[in-house]
């Protein structure tokens, strides 16, 4: 059921055979050069009627089993068929597709074996595999079988018997996995630099440390990758996985060197960094204080920091990014003092290393150096602003609330940047300025001196950034420039902020931080309700008059 098939879609007529019986002769020959064809650029494929086979699987996998015994047996029946040529069906799309729904459903031995099969008796069948496209999908999905193992142990205790054979099943499969593994480590700068493997490596770094997000899915060509972390879920492991991980971390800070170089390996060490800091802390610790001892210690311009160019790349300054997360309070403090320090604002200015900047100011805003850090960063917030990277005006502001420290500094300053500090008589407008990211004379178009009656400008445009960055002003101790601005509003805009989805969370944030000093509802705010499309004000409002309520009965 086997077939050979070109790369370039190419191949020779087939001939029927003469009359003079030569034709057996010519199909041995053309068989001697199939065999010899395969190490030239041939790729083996299932055939056609095995591909209709694993499709029709994947069809039955899609229906409900009638009970444990018919899946069971479906299970075994398939994975028979599969037995011989698990490696051509892995690496082929649709049995890829079949085998990664189908393993969830085999024991323990039977992803034992179908692992033991593709990694062959020395386990180098492992490295085609986990670099191709389709198979590497089906090695992560027998890898995370293992997160079941912790839920089977505890079933049922009592069962002995049942407990020991589920152990040597469980065995097959931790000896393939830490095969697996071995190969991994003897060929890691291979593993970690390609695209397919890379991704193998970083779901047995989760197995290993015993801690799984939701599994792979192929991004369609185009399409952004979200950046928000995975929630991941723990589970039991073999005590021979917590030796495997350190060993595993061992091998791949051989290649350190690649984590600043190439995009792909720097993701590998950024899972490194990810798993051990959730799951062996004081290894985490061990890697971070490498790493840094690496990146710093390159040779730059003199008084320059090596850091400083590898802020600016787009490969190292992610995994700096998952470094600064991670880092204790003396790593933060020791980064800003010797490498960072008086460059601050240029970094929050690069198209780049603004990333990491954001990343350094969350993860100061607890401790004493964050003061240091706010004063050097608030001399260049209009030049921040002007240059599009409102995340680091955001995270600073969101920092001021989390430490409670510099928020009037921090509310003047922006009034300054927006142009509506003087005279006072602007204060009023901070709301609709800070929302809209526009400066006072941009939003109001016009040029007005003081005393000069200012024109009703409609609210129009609510942007990500600006609803961010008032709900962060939101919980700062002194908001009544905030709250006076709402109050001023008109109904009109009222509604178009209860209406907004960002400007919802703007008003949400403002009435419920602030209802412990009585409900907030401006006069505009009750006729925007009575208008009958402000169901979200209404909402909003008698949630703020309730928790009015039960405080003041409280007090």
């Amino acid at each position: 059921m086997l077939v050979n098939e070109r790369r370039n879609g190419g191949g020779k007529k087939r001939k029927h055979p003469s009359a003079d019986g030569s034709g057996e002769e010519k199909k041995r020959k053309r068989g001697e050069e199939k065999h010899k064809g395969q190490g030239e650029g041939e790729k083996i494929r299932l055939d056609a009627l095995s591909v209709g086979y694993f499709r029709r699987v994947g069809e039955r996998l899609s229906e409900e089993f009638q009970d444990n015994e018919e899946r069971e047996m479906f299970v075994e029946n398939v994975l028979s068929e599969v037995k011989g040529k698990a490696s051509l069906v892995a690496m082929d799309r649709t049995g890829s597709i079949t085998l990664q729904r189908l393993l969830p459903l085999a024991t323990f031995e039977q992803v034992g074996g179908v692992l033991a099969e593709l990694g062959g008796e020395s386990g180098s069948g492992f490295k085609v595999v986990s670099c191709d496209r389709c198979g590497g999908h089906v090695v992560e999905s027998a890898l995370r079988q293992m997160s079941r193992w912790s839920e089977a142990s505890q079933e049922d205790p009592s069962a002995t018997t049942e407990e020991e054979e589920e152990e040597a099943e469980v065995g097959l499969l931790e000896t393939q996995v830490l095969c697996l593994s071995q190969v991994i480590r003897d060929n890691s700068s291979e593993f970690i630099r390609h695209v397919h493997g890379s991704h193998v490596v970083r779901t047995l770094m989760h197995v290993l440390g015993g801690c799984l997000g939701p599994p792979r899915t192929e991004a369609r060509p185009g399409g952004k990758e979200r950046r928000t972390a995975p929630q991941l879920t723990d589970f039991e492991i073999p005590t021979s996985f917590w030796y495997e991980l350190k060993s595993l971390t061992e091998a791949l800070m051989e290649n350190i060197q690649l984590s600043v170089r190439d995009a792909v390996a720097s993701a590998v060490f950024q899972t490194m960094l990810t798993v051990c800091h959730r799951k062996r802390p004081k290894l985490c610790k061990q890697l971070l204080k490498r790493i840094t001892e690496y990146l710093t210690g390159h040779s730059a311009a003199p008084g320059v920091s090596p850091l400083l160019v590898f802020l600016k790349d787009q490969a190292s300054s992610h995994l700096i990014e998952t470094m600064i997360q991670f880092s204790h309070k003396s790593l933060l403090r020791d980064l800003y003092k010797h490498h960072l320090k008086g460059n601050l604002v240029d970094l929050a200015l690069h198209a780049i290393a603004n990333f990491p900047i954001q990343r350094l100011t969350a993860a100061s805003a607890k401790h004493k150096h964050f003061i240091r850090l706010f004063d050097e960063l608030v001399q260049g917030v209009e030049a921040i602003l002007a240059s599009g990277h409102m995340g680091v005006i955001v995270q600073l502001a969101e920092s001021c609330a989390e430490s409670g420290e510099r928020q009037d500094e921090m509310m003047q300053c922006l009034l300054q940047a927006f142009h509506c500090a003087e005279p006072g008589s602007r204060h009023v407008s901070c709301l609709p300025l800070f929302m809209s990211l526009l400066t006072y004379e941009v939003y109001y178009q016009s040029e007005a001196a003081e005393g000069s009656t200012q024109k009703e400008v409609p609210l129009t445009s609510i942007c990500y950034h600006g609803s961010r960055l008032v709900q962060a002003l939101a919980k700062f101790k002194e908001r009544s420039l905030l709250l006076s601005s709402l109050r001023t509003m008109s109904p009109a805009d009222l509604l178009t902020l209860a209406s907004d989805p960002a400007g919802s969370h703007v008003l949400q944030a403002l009435i419920t931080t602030s209802s412990d000093k009585g409900p907030v509802c401006p006069n505009g705010l009750l006729e925007a309700r009575q208008s009958g499309a402000g169901s979200r004000v209404e909402q909003l409002h008698s949630q703020s008059e309730k928790k009015h309520r039960s405080r003041t009965r409280s007090m």
